[in-house]
């Protein structure tokens, strides 16, 4: 599944969380069970049995959502879903705990808490400004951040999708020419944990972020732009989000 925001599924998905926002969990459900039905490959399912799962009221019908999401997650085992693995360990873990069956409580929560593999994937990798950049030029750390004012950022962050990383350019403080440049992590890199594991399962939107300098290789020039309406609407749920940036 390419994550997407115009993707049946997680369009559906993400309809049901501005529903349960709303605290229409019962709206919320039907969307995520109809996500569940339209879905066409593993990926799909996998996203869409989390929400269902975290909507189940009770704990043995949670369980088997999660474990069905554990079950997918290993079979697709790519660097997508493995890092949700350990939030499902623990979700494992609370419901066995409601159901009082005590060793496997405490076998998935010492599976939770097992370190996360770093990101295997090998690229390409892109990263969206509005900064005018050279072949060989690097990005570092250190620069401040497009979603909260006055926060120095410890990392430089970069996605492998194209769009992602044209979101990021859009996004981007300044005047300048929106940008997406082809880029080379010059170390060692980990999933970005501002939105992995957040409203959705693992890391789909396949971001990354690295205390090391990434490298420019390339440009792309051309990538599905979003529309001056769709940027409205993301600068109004990033003013709106009073979540903490992980720096």
């Amino acid at each position: 599944m390419e994550f997407s925001a115009n993707n049946p599924v997680v369009k559906l998905c993400m309809q049901g969380m501005r529903l349960e926002d709303a605290g229409n969990y019962e709206d919320a459900l039907a969307l995520f069970l109809q996500a569940w039905e339209e879905a066409t490959d593993d990926a799909e399912k996998f996203t869409s049995a989390y929400h269902i799962a975290r909507r189940q009221t009770k704990p043995e019908d949670r369980l088997k959502w999660f474990n069905t999401g554990l079950q997918l997650a290993r079979k697709i085992n790519d660097d997508v879903v493995r890092p949700a693995l350990p939030l499902l360990y623990a979700q494992l873990a609370q419901c066995y705990e409601e159901l009082g069956e005590v060793d496997n409580a405490a076998k998935y929560n010492e599976l939770a808490k097992q370190p996360t593999e770093a990101p295997s994937i090998k690229g390409p990798f892109f990263h969206g400004t509005r900064a005018d950049l050279q072949i060989d030029d690097l990005l570092t750390a250190g620069g401040k951040s497009n979603y909260e004012a006055d926060l120095i950022m410890n990392h430089i962050y970069f996605t492998a999708l194209i769009h992602g990383a044209g979101l990021a350019a859009a996004l981007a403080k300044g005047e300048g020419e929106e940008r997406v440049y082809i880029v080379e992590p010059t170390g060692d890199f980990e999933n970005d944990p501002n939105v992995t594991n957040k409203k959705f399962a693992g890391n789909p939107t396949r971001s990354y972020r690295s205390q090391k300098p990434l490298k420019v290789i390339g440009e792309i020039k051309n990538w599905a732009r979003i529309t001056l309406e769709e940027r409205s609407k993301w600068q109004e749920r990033l003013a709106n989000n009073d979540g903490e940036i992980i720096n």
